[in-house]
């Protein structure tokens, strides 16, 4: 008999709108990397961890206020229940750390992620406090349904996994790798109703076409997003100055040697 080997990454997503991620996980890019054994994602609900005949889940916010709270119960139970050692456990919210790709790419070196799917408004602190690892945003707006935006993570995430995509080479051109947005895509027709592709494109010079397109990169970030280039900058800068205090560390020891 084959054993079938263990995914690079497991994902558990704790919902109380499990069916959230049917669709997701059953097309493209994850269906394959699901079918291959990259990763796994499992849908959980929640309630499964919730006790009394209703099986409840939320309650009043303490002090008032609209709106309900997810409680504390089953949630505790349910990570006690799920995680090990090697768990990372993300909680959903739109106040915590942004997500970005080297999030990312730091996220797809784990073992297993257990995300916890904020509803409602939100979940009782306590469980923020003692069980989780890492907040995560998806960006500042709210969402209606956590699932969402745990969705968004996993298929940001996955795409970083050796295996996952096609061709790997197609991540050193994406957009905010190296602190810059993707240049312009083109495709055949050669031209489209009076649009033509530009001719460094159709000339099959590669030293050009690279050129080109790192400058249409500098050219779409400056415009679209500058504060990208202040960042690139500001590490730029840090690497410099860190390279020169060891050569300086490194030329001080030599003269500071006995003859």
């Amino acid at each position: 008999m084959i054993r079938k080997m263990d995914p690079i990454l497991r994902f558990d997503v704790l919902s109380l709108f499990p069916k959230t991620l049917d669709g997701f996980v059953g097309e493209s890019i994850i269906a394959r990397a699901i079918d291959s054994g990259l990763v796994e994602i499992n849908s959980l609900d929640l309630r499964r961890w919730a006790k009394g005949k209703h099986r409840e889940t939320d309650d009043r916010p303490f002090g008032g206020g609209a709106g309900m709270v997810m409680k504390p119960e089953p949630l505790f139970s349910a990570v006690e229940d799920i995680s090990s050692d090697s768990t990372t456990v993300i909680y959903m919210a739109p106040d915590g750390e942004k997500l970005n790709t080297p999030m990312c790419k730091e996220l797809a070196q784990e073992q297993h992620i257990l995300i916890i799917s904020g509803h409602y408004e939100g979940v009782d602190q306590r469980v923020r406090d003692q069980l989780v690892t890492r907040e995560v945003s998806v960006g500042d707006y709210v969402l209606t349904n956590g699932t969402l935006g745990a969705s968004i993570m996993i298929d940001a995430v996955s795409r970083h996994i050796p295996g996952v995509l096609g061709d790997e080479g197609s991540l050193k051109d994406e957009s905010f790798e190296d602190q810059l947005l993707a240049f312009p895509q083109y495709t055949r027709p050669a031209e489209f109703r009076g649009m033509k592709v530009p001719d460094v494109l159709l000339s099959g010079n590669h030293s050009q076409i690279s050129k080109w397109r790192e400058t249409k990169r500098l050219e779409k970030t400056q415009q679209l997003r500058p504060d990208l280039l202040k960042n690139l900058h500001e590490s730029n800068k840090y690497y410099e100055q860190s390279t020169a205090r060891r050569s300086n560390k490194r030329i001080f020891k030599r003269r500071s040697r006995p003859i």
